[in-house]
This record gives structure tokens, sequence and C-alpha cells, in this order.
């Protein structure tokens, strides 16, 4: 009985695995005889442990918002496409987030670029960092509308509490004043504080040719570019441009 309630006191401090594994080792006692109190706590305690990184981790991910649901372990390094193994597997173990650098994957379409850089982000939030996932154009249209019913300023702070922002389809087309305003408000709050990891089919070096102001441009660049790992991506799109033969038989 005594038990029992032990069990029933930990569910009702939140501790509600840790409740689970005393009951299940209540009902087979047999299963853990051998085991000192130490040990039986202490297999309580990290089941307890494990469950809530868990929690955290879907939280994390779900805040993340990633388009993909991509892992660096699922990355294709067969195809010959820019990819450098050593440099990848170093992103994948997310200490760059931590040392608050940058990223940069640009390419052609249909390379995989968002795929690698949802990967990356994964590895990253796996390491118990935050992520966020927006296209640039949308990101765009946000602020613009924050800017009107007064969001503007929690929009840029959520962004800035962000340990890693994944920044997509940047550039996708020419920046004008206004969007180049927004975006150095953006990367001027991460600047060597936080990490932002952006996809382009532009390369690089027409960046700052495709914003409308010079100075801001340079401003951004500077601040984007500054520590920033650089994955190129070549070859022809992976995207099936064909559907898929249906089976014999299927309606």
């Amino acid at each position: 009985m005594l038990a029992n309630a032990t069990a029933k006191k930990l569910a009702e401090l939140g501790l509600c695995t840790m409740a689970e594994g005393l009951c299940d080792q209540l009902e087979d006692p047999g299963r853990f005889a051998e085991l000192s109190f130490e040990d039986r706590l202490g297999l309580l305690v990290d089941k307890e442990a494990d469950a809530r990184d868990s929690r955290r981790l879907k939280m994390r991910l779900r805040t993340a918002k990633l388009r993909y649901p991509a892992s660096v372990e699922d990355l294709d390094l067969r195809t010959p496409r820019g990819l450098d193994k050593a440099q990848l597997m170093e992103l994948a173990t997310g200490s760059w987030v931590g040392r608050h650098h940058n990223a940069v994957v640009t390419g052609p379409t249909g390379v995989g670029k968002s795929w690698i850089a949802c990967a990356l982000a994964t590895a990253a939030i796996r390491t118990g960092h935050s992520a966020y996932y927006v296209r640039a154009p949308r990101l765009a249209e946000e602020l613009a509308v924050g800017r009107a019913d007064g969001r503007y300023g929690r929009l840029l702070a959520h962004l800035a509490r962000t340990e890693l922002v994944v920044l997509d389809d940047f550039l996708l087309t020419p920046a004008p004043v206004e969007v180049c305003r927004d975006l150095l408000e953006v990367v001027e709050d991460r600047a060597q504080r936080r990490s932002t990891l952006v996809v382009s089919q532009l390369p690089v070096e027409h960046w700052h040719a495709a914003m409308a102001d010079p100075t801001l441009g340079e401003a951004i660049l500077d601040r984007v570019l500054q520590a920033a790992y650089r994955i190129t991506l070549r070859g022809p799109s992976l995207r099936r441009r064909d559907p898929e033969p249906s089976n014999a038989g299927d309606s």
C-alpha cells in the first residue's frame, strides 16, 4: 500500500513516467530482485529523465516548423552534388550553433538544399538548440503585416531568441528597399549572438546585386557571411518529374 501511495504522489508531482516505472517494478518484483535500492531508484530517475528529454525534443521540433522531417542519417552522400562528408558531419554535431556561427546552402533548384537545411536543423534541435524554419518571402510578408498591426517588435524578438533560424528561398526574387531593411533588422539581432542558416538558389556572388539598396545589402552580407560554413550544391534536380506508375490492380 505504501508503494502504491508513493506512485500516486509521484504522479501528482508530475513525475508520471517515474510513477509508471515504480508500478512496473511492483508488478514484476522478480525481475528487479537482484538490484539494490540505489539501482532501482536510478532506473526510475533515468526513465523519467529520458521521457522529459523526449517531450522537449518533440516540442522543439514542433516549434521549429521544419519543412521536411529530415535527418542527417538519411542524406544521400552517394549522389555527387558537392556535399563534403567531413563538413556535414561537423555541422551535424550542432556545435556551430553553440558558437553562433552561420551556414549558407546554395545551388540550383531540386538538388536538396531545403532538405539538407532541415536535416541540419534537426541535428541542432537534437543537441538541445531551438530552431525555426521560415521562407524569406513569407518572413517579409509577416514583418510587413506586423509593422501594420503592431506585432513587428514581437516577431523580431521571437527570431532574436531562437538559436537557429533557417531562412529558406533567400533572394528568390530581388529584394526591394523595405525588405532589405527588415532583413537587416533580423540578421543584426542575430550577428555573433545566434546562428542563421541561409538557403538560396542564387549564388552568393550575386546576392548583393539582388538587393535594391547597396548599403543595406552590404550590411546584410557582412552579418550573414561572417563565420559562415558554405555548402555549394550542384547537379541535376533530384525531384521526380513523372508520376510514379500505379501498381497493377489499383483503381
